[in-house]
């Protein structure tokens, strides 16, 4: 039987009762799925489907990530609700692409461990899944394994074994809606201009996961932790000196609430420049040469090859005597102006964040 697969807390609860329900039948995973986006994410859930498949000892085949193929297919529903008509369209396209790779390896019987998911319809499942395979001339394997607290089961199936759990769909339209209605910013959407690993990034779950996957191989005892933690994100941000914008580097967590400010800098202490008001600070690089025994030439090199956040955080707490304000601190080549207008577009939320803990 080809099991087409969406994500491990779905499929590992999934494959285990099917396996129960055909004790003689051959399970063959199949991961399709390029209605998840970005492609880091699609890596990241693959990653643990993985790892789920080899402690069940089932085969898995990865599917194409054709995902212009999904945007053109689900293209003028973008708008619709959660199990509303794009979401069939989607389920036509990853359960179409598990029948024909059913027939491209010789199985007669598919079924998808989105029928798993408390957030999907099994109705409209069933209505695709049946349509699908009296097309293809194979059979649609449905079961409703959430009845009788399976869906509780799952949940803590998925606990017990670690595994990931998304907190979105997939698809870009979904997590859109979801983050407007949490008023929250999509950070799964973007990331640092320069390639800085921030926290709770899907870059940095992915580093998390890899290497838990090797400690895992490495028969190591581990513990992935999770912890409440205040997120940042800079969207745009500038300097600005006689209406021209000059190279500047805002450090995480520079946070002004109107935004947009005229400043002018008010006193120097400590090679620190303080501004008149919004409680801004800027240096100039070569202090930050010094405290963090760099080499930086300007703030350009600083774009491409960044800090690391953990440095930015020292930096910070240098500067300020405590790494928690959320003061504008700006790095600029040299402070040879005395008015300035600041830009600051950033956003700080409430996240959770996981942490890899290895006895």
């Amino acid at each position: 039987m080809l099991v087409h697969i969406c994500c491990s807390v779905d499929s590992h609860f999934f494959l285990q009762k099917l396996r129960k329900k055909y004790p003689h039948e051959k399970l063959i995973g199949f991961f399709y799925n390029p209605n998840i986006h970005p492609f880091s994410e699609y890596y990241l859930r693959f990653l643990d489907v993985k790892r789920s498949c080899e402690m069940l000892d089932i085969e898995l085949i990865e599917g194409e990530y054709d995902y212009v193929s999904w945007f053109d297919f689900v293209k003028g529903h973008e708008e619709e609700p959660e199990k509303g008509e794009r979401c069939t369209l989607c389920f036509d396209k990853r359960v179409e692409e598990s029948m024909k790779k059913a027939l491209e390896i010789g199985e007669r019987k598919v079924t998808t461990t989105l029928l798993a998911s408390p957030k999907k319809s099994i109705k409209q499942l069933k209505q695709v899944g049946e349509k699908l395979a009296s097309f293809y001339g194979l059979q649609f394997v449905c079961h409703d394994f959430r009845i009788n607290g399976g869906t509780q089961e799952q949940f803590a199936l998925a606990r017990e074994n670690k595994l990931y759990h998304q907190d979105y769909c997939g698809c870009l339209y979904a997590l859109d809606k979801q983050r407007k209605i949490q008023n929250r910013v999509s950070n799964e959407l973007f990331c640092s201009i320069n390639k800085q690993i921030l926290p709770n990034s899907l870059e940095e779950r992915i580093a998390l996961y890899e290497k838990r996957y090797k400690a895992e191989k490495n028969k190591q005892k581990y513990e992935i932790v999770k912890d409440k933690i205040l997120n940042y994100r800079l969207l745009r941000a500038y300097i600005k000196v006689q209406q021209n914008i000059i190279p500047s580097y805002f450090l995480s967590f520079s946070y002004i609430k109107r935004k947009k400010a005229k400043l002018k800098i008010e006193k120097y202490f400590n090679a620190v420049a303080f501004s008149n008001r919004e409680n801004v600070k800027i240096i100039e690089l070569s202090y930050l040469n010094q405290i963090l025994e760099k080499k930086y030439k300007n703030i350009k090199e600083l774009y491409f090859l960044p800090i690391s956040f953990e440095d930015e955080i020292r930096l910070r707490q240098t500067i300020e005597n405590i790494f928690y304000t959320i003061s504008p601190v700006v790095i600029v080549d040299k402070i040879d102006f005395k008015n300035f207008e600041i830009f600051c577009d950033a956003n700080l939320y409430q996240d959770v964040r996981e942490n890899l803990v290895i006895f």
